[in-house]
């Protein structure tokens, strides 16, 4: 007589196990969808994506980071992928759907060795070596830049704008993006450092993208608090305050009491004079514009605008050290403490209209160490394209400019890279060559899909370039516009070093921890708690 063996479970009901082929399929397949996403959205032909939420906001881009971050995407692996345009941009800016297109053919051309009995541990190494190669290799191609080749910082932003929403502007918008890095760049023991936060990008709908501006100073969604006040300040002396110009309510819970009606007189009488007291301060002080980060009461108001000083309240934070940064001045926390040398100086405040809003414009600030650029659009979903475009630029600036090396573009460095991995994989003798030649094709991705996405054969257009790189021509890439091999370096194609680094790096660090999983054990549904037992009889109480 057989006896019938228990199964035995390990995990709670409901939970789902995938493994070995299956999980490595599941996982790459993932993956790959997500890079299929955005691949369409690659180059200077690349196409938009519109995403609408379950509220009905629309979002109309090609920006990777920004289609994947809407997608609100649920599987595990496909997250593992996002992240890494997260990581992209938060790092330099741009390059989100290289990385990613990049990221999804590793693991595409891992499948097919999988497939032939190469265990995925195998790939992992070569994929590590081929990713220590390849950045080696990029570091050989670069190009130097200095802070003073104008013209090659212009490129830089027009490539990094070239296949976005504000294209047919993208000579204005990047004179715009290169003035304000520049102005923002500091030198610290011989070595560049722009911070971004300092370039303020505000967006308003309305007029044309031509019309956008750089304002050398700070714009404030903000306006004047007395319509008595004066409508612009010449010679502006700035005081910024980090504390309410009002009356300074007790710490703890307090109650005045009052017999007589001239005790109520006297108590708002001494509430006015504490204010009167305030606003003589700022007036001492030589200032005739103030921000402040709190509130101004209207009897303060009323006093600023009897002396003709400009007045903005609640100003947030950041635009306080902003101002700070653009106009030289202290931010000061103690009225009593306020003197001319706290004061910032700007050439221009003014109150404007834009739209259909009020906003104020501190201009002509000497030196300024924070701008902000100024983006309109016909609308909404324009101007916020166009802020993702000058984001990107402005991200490549200052990814050149800190590390001071750049590429050619237009998938030539990719093409590069690619025939010198293939020749690094010939001196290798394990089945790690194939995985080095697989990360070789996987590179490749990026100027078949320039081919693919501009209506060309790519198979005749990479026999071409390939055939270029071969003869020598390091910089050869694709030319969408005329379907052929071109010079990208001439044609003045150029990216930033840290974005092919970053790319290639990220990408391959993902493809393999993927490849690493041969298991995927997803928990059940928890039980919300325990279930109040069925009511007798239909209902209601029980009978006892």
């Amino acid at each position: 007589m057989t006896q019938q063996v228990q199964p035995i479970f390990i995990l709670p009901e409901n939970a789902q196990r995938t493994y070995g082929r299956s999980a490595q399929h599941n996982n790459i397949a993932a993956a790959k969808a997500v890079a299929d996403t955005v691949r369409t959205t690659l180059g200077p032909k690349g196409m938009d994506k519109m995403l609408v939420s379950n509220l009905g906001d629309v979002v109309v881009t090609n920006d990777g980071v920004t289609i994947l971050e809407e997608m609100n995407i649920e599987h595990p692996t496909a997250k593992m992928i996002v992240e890494i345009a997260k990581t992209q941009e938060n790092e330099v800016g741009d390059g989100t759907t290289t990385a990613v297109v990049i990221a999804g053919e590793l693991l595409h051309k891992a499948e097919a060795l999988i497939e032939q009995d190469v265990h995925p541990t195998v790939v992992a190494k070569g994929y590590r070596m081929a990713s220590e190669k390849a950045l080696q290799i990029l570091r050989e191609l670069s190009f130097e830049i200095k802070e003073t080749d104008e013209a090659s910082l212009h490129r830089i932003a027009t490539t990094a704008m070239t296949g976005k929403g504000a294209e047919h502007a993208k000579e204005h918008l990047s004179t715009l993006a290169v003035k304000a890095v520049k102005s923002v760049m500091e030198k610290a023991e011989g070595k560049i450092i722009v911070d971004k936060d300092n370039i303020k990008i505000e967006k308003k709908v309305g007029g044309s993208v031509e019309d956008s501006e750089l304002v050398e100073g700070i714009i404030l969604d903000k306006e004047k608090v007395h319509p008595s006040m004066p409508d612009s300040v010449k010679n502006a002396k700035v005081a910024l305050i980090d504390c309410a110009v009002e009356v300074k309510s007790t710490e703890t819970d307090a109650k005045i009491q009052i017999t007589e009606p001239n005790q109520m007189q006297g108590f708002l009488d001494m509430e006015e004079k504490i204010i009167r007291e305030k606003v003589e301060k700022i007036a001492a002080s030589g200032a005739n514009v103030i921000f402040c980060q709190k509130g101004i009461d209207d009897l303060a108001q009323h006093f600023l605008a009897k002396k003709g000083i400009f007045a903005v309240r609640r100003v947030s934070q950041s635009d306080i050290e902003k101002l700070a940064r653009a106009t030289g001045g202290k931010i000061v926390s103690n009225l009593h403490d306020i003197s001319a040398d706290d004061l910032g100086k700007a050439g221009l405040v003014e109150a404007k209209r834009v739209g259909d809003e009020e906003m104020t414009f501190v201009r002509e600030c000497r030196n300024a160490k924070a701008v902000t650029i100024l983006i309109r659009g016909g609308t909404e979903h324009v101007v916020d394209e166009i802020k993702r475009a000058v984001e990107d630029s402005i991200g490549d600036l200052e990814a050149a400019l800190t590390v001071g090396k750049v590429v050619a573009g237009a998938g030539a460095t990719e093409t590069e890279l690619a025939l010198q991995l293939r020749k690094y994989g010939q001196g290798l003798s394990g089945r790690e060559q194939l995985a080095v030649n697989a990360f070789a094709e996987a590179i490749e991705v990026i100027p078949r899909t320039l081919a693919e996405n501009s209506g060309l054969d790519p198979i005749d257009l990479m026999t071409e370039l390939k055939a270029a790189h071969d003869r020598g021509e390091k910089t050869a890439g694709v030319d969408v516009f005329a379907g052929k091999a071109q010079d990208a370096w001439k044609a003045g194609i150029i990216e930033p070093l840290k974005v092919k680094l970053q790319a290639v790096s990220s990408a391959s660090e993902v493809a393999i921890m993927v490849l690493r999983i041969d298991d995927v054990i997803a928990a059940g549904k928890q039980d919300s708690g325990p279930k109040m037992p069925p009511m007798p009889n239909g209902g209601g109480m029980p009978d006892y």
